[in-house]
């Protein structure tokens, strides 16, 4: 599933800090544990909330690992 979507509804440093890492689709988002995610540099609290919000939406979670 593209991230189109997700990133539309984002802030630039949000943005960027998707696209730094070279995720384009919501499943490779989801390999990322919540806390490793939100540790990017451009990745909020703002923006967190809109990703899980969008994330939940599409049936789609970040991993569990530690």
């Amino acid at each position: 599933m593209n991230i189109d979507i997700l990133l539309k509804k984002l802030a630039k440093p949000a943005q960027r800090a998707i696209e730094n890492e070279g995720i384009t689709t919501m499943e490779q988002l989801s390999r990322y544990s919540e806390k490793e995610f939100s540790e990017l540099h451009g990745i909020g609290k703002n923006a967190m909330n809109i990703i899980k919000e969008i994330m939940s939406e599409n049936d789609v979670a970040f991993s569990d690992k530690k």
